[in-house]
């Protein structure tokens, strides 16, 4: 298995996928941070990203049940991690080991 460039409390941008977004005018992309890498699959869970709903039963925590939203694994082909110096695409790099 090789090593990942992306490890958890980095932050990244999204560069594909359904989740890409750029502003055309400033040339920002839509970050997050990530929140748990899953090395066997090659996915990572970062905040805001791939969204999925859920539907809950009721339960001690959440006593009516109902739908909740949470992050879902996202391919880490997806993303480039971001330096905190700029917001520029041109930015992105991969960390060296």
């Amino acid at each position: 298995m090789s090593k990942l460039h992306i490890k958890k409390g980095d932050t990244v941008c999204i560069i594909a996928g359904e989740s890409k977004s750029q502003d055309r005018s400033n040339g920002t992309w839509k970050t997050g941070k990530v929140l748990k890498v899953l090395v066997k699959e090659q996915k990572v869970i970062v905040e805001g990203f791939n969204m999925i709903s859920k539907s809950t039963k009721p339960n001690a925590k959440n006593p009516q049940g109902g739908i909740i939203k949470q992050e879902a694994g996202g391919l880490i082909r997806l993303l480039r991690v971001r330096r905190d110096s700029a917001d520029a695409p041109n930015s992105q790099h991969q960390r060296k080991h």
